[in-house]
């Protein structure tokens, strides 16, 4: 009996979390909506909502809290400029804002890791799978082999931070602690050898 009504308990609460997401789901939507229509209550009632997330999602791929900040802006004003052309048939608003921001840092971390004037620019209404799997696969092979050619060009340290930072994923902090070294030396190493790499990229 008590298994029944735990149970129960259980499955009602589950309903109401999933009621609940699809409410607020149904709402940053509206709000995308309006945005696309120049309303600027709608657009700063999403970036107080949604602020935290984006600025975390970016976080997490560029591992420095100056450009995270740059990038979340630019998330925001490509928001404004394009919510006129969000689809809710091709997903919710969440979904289009997040898959904004996971590209928008994608794109900081390959223009800082890249040859001057060659971006990848990804397009604002691209939040479905690539189509030409190819063609993306045989880039991003290029890109790899360019990268690491780059790599292999800075000093050994250079290298052990900025592998740490952009490939394993760490913060900036974790990669002090992960080295035993401060915080301002490993910024300094990985500035260091972003310069580096744009030059051997170039």
């Amino acid at each position: 009996m008590n298994s029944s009504r735990a149970l129960h308990r259980s499955a009602a609460r589950t309903t109401t979390v999933a009621a609940r997401r699809t409410r607020r789901g149904s709402e940053f939507d509206s709000l995308v909506r309006r945005i696309g229509e120049r309303d600027r209550v709608a657009y700063e009632e999403l970036y107080r909502r949604t602020r935290g997330l984006v600025y975390s999602r970016v976080l997490n791929i560029v591992c420095d809290t100056g450009y995270a900040e740059e990038t979340c802006h630019e998330v925001y004003l490509q928001v404004w400029r394009s919510a006129a052309s969000f689809d809710p048939a091709r997903g919710n608003a969440l979904t289009w804002l997040t898959t904004l921001a996971h590209h928008q840092a994608v794109d900081r971390v390959r223009r800082e890791c890249s040859a001057a004037g060659h971006e990848h620019r990804w397009g604002v209404c691209d939040y479905r799978p690539a189509a030409d799997v190819v063609a993306e696969e045989i880039l991003r092979r290029q890109e790899e082999r360019a990268i690491r050619l780059g790599l292999s060009t800075l000093t050994p340290i250079q290298r052990e931070s900025v592998v740490l930072a952009f490939y394993g994923g760490l913060t900036y902090p974790q990669v002090a602690a992960r080295l035993g070294i401060g915080l301002p030396a490993v910024k300094a190493r990985i500035r260091s050898g972003l310069a580096q790499l744009k030059v051997a990229l170039a």
